[in-house]
């Protein structure tokens, strides 16, 4: 069954050419309106939160990139892209994923993975009067991705989660529904096993696991390196040159930085502690603050007049 083309660029509202900074500005303007966490339409926001990270998920990766703008000129007919003649496996058995914050278009052609991976089916002696035929055959596992917010990552959640298997020979389609954990701190990549819930076994055999593999969902202020949170801030040079006190945001609340003395553009200040949980010793990760300093695009008479006092006073030469 193929699967309805996603228009990535569109999403974004970016030209099919936009450079890597204009994806990223896209992104972050509509990410802080759509985050469910401040739209006061939270469930409009969430399904459009998850449509703008994924893709950003595509397009703000190189790789990524290059194999959606190569994918051709058939996904135009009637909105669908056919894949290449194989291009889905060999595998009878078709599945398809709700709730995991991912499309069926995103899942088929940049999970990173097998939608079947992990074939490590075994078979087992059925005894003589049992009343099968044939051996018992484990069914296979089944990966995916699933779409977590930091928030979720830093606080743990339960996700309900659908499986569709269709049977492409039948055409039979069979839904099942369950909950899945989310622990506090599942960093970005982390396989979270879901026993049972695979292909289904044959002849007697038990069924596969489902592999769900945590995507952080991209934030606009704060991204994650393992348990570690990083955020960067902004601050004028006169804060830069003079030191400050700047209150700065977190994922469980704002707190005071002090900006020191002399600080550099690039540096990062280090706050302990304060990233996502590790597991369950009750440690966290650390957080981390990369100073940009920004210089004003304008200024007034008054200002320049400041800024040409400093230049006729000062005695710094960065290129001494």
């Amino acid at each position: 069954m193929p699967a309805e083309f996603k228009d990535y660029y569109a999403t974004l509202g970016v030209a099919r050419d936009a450079s890597a900074d204009d994806i990223k500005k896209a992104f972050r303007k509509l990410a802080r309106q759509y985050h469910p966490d401040t739209a006061k339409d939270k469930k409009t926001a969430e399904a459009k939160f998850k449509e703008i990270n994924e893709a950003n998920e595509v397009l703000s990766d190189p790789e990524k990139r290059k194999k959606y703008d190569t994918l051709g000129a058939g996904w135009q007919d009637e909105g669908h892209y056919q894949p290449p003649p194989g291009a889905e496996g060999a595998h009878e058995q078709e599945f398809h994923f709700g709730g995991t914050g991912f499309s069926d278009f995103f899942e088929q052609y940049f999970s990173g993975g097998s939608r079947y991976g992990f074939p490590q089916d075994f078979e087992q002696e059925i005894p003589t009067g049992a009343g099968r035929k044939g051996r018992a055959r484990r069914g296979h596992d089944i990966e995916g991705d699933i779409l977590v917010t930091l928030e979720e990552a830093m606080h743990g959640t339960q996700r309900p989660i659908s499986l569709q298997t269709a049977n492409r020979q039948t055409g039979e389609v069979q839904t099942h529904s369950f909950e899945v954990r989310i622990p506090p701190g599942a960093t970005d990549g982390r396989r979270i096993r879901v026993p049972g819930q695979g292909e289904p076994g044959q002849n007697g055999g038990a069924a596969g696991d489902l592999f769900l593999r945590v995507r952080h969902a991209a934030h606009p202020d704060f991204t994650t390196v393992e348990a570690d949170v990083y955020h960067e801030l902004d601050v004028a040079p006169w804060e830069a040159v003079l030191g400050a006190e700047i209150i700065v945001p977190t994922l469980d609340g704002s707190i005071k930085l002090r900006i020191p003395a002399g600080a550099a553009s690039g540096q990062s200040l280090r706050v302990r502690g304060r990233g996502l949980p590790k597991g369950k010793t009750g440690e966290r990760g650390d957080f981390f603050v990369k100073l940009q300093i920004v210089l004003p695009e304008k200024i007034n008479d008054a200002e320049r007049t400041l800024w040409e006092q400093l230049r006729s006073a000062s005695t710094f030469n960065p290129r001494a």
